[in-house]
């Protein structure tokens, strides 16, 4: 009888990974879809705030998205540069797209 490392051994590297793209694609699937409604949820608020700085209610209206989601975007867009803190309206923060580089 063979063991799992001896098959693993006799199955060449091509079919190894087609067995995982096989046991994985729903996961794959998910992932990719979650990618894209990021991108595209990026997409809209930075359109949204390229030409004049928004609060985040401002942008969760605009884009139609409840304000804590906008909210959680916004933080995560600031950590990567991707947006920046542009002054106060109020009580709120004004974002705005960062400049390109």
């Amino acid at each position: 009888m063979t063991t799992p490392t001896t098959q693993t051994k006799n199955i060449s590297r091509g079919e190894m990974l087609k067995r995982l793209r096989e046991q994985h694609a729903e996961t794959v699937k998910r992932t990719q879809a979650l990618l894209k409604e990021q991108k595209r949820v990026q997409q809209e608020i930075c359109k949204v705030i390229r030409e004049n700085p928004k609060t985040v209610p401002d942008i969760a209206e605009a884009v139609g998205m409840p304000s804590n989601d906008v909210l959680w975007y916004l933080a995560s867009f600031k950590k990567y540069g991707i947006v920046v803190e542009n002054g106060m309206c109020g009580d709120y923060p004004l974002y705005r797209k960062a400049e390109e580089k």
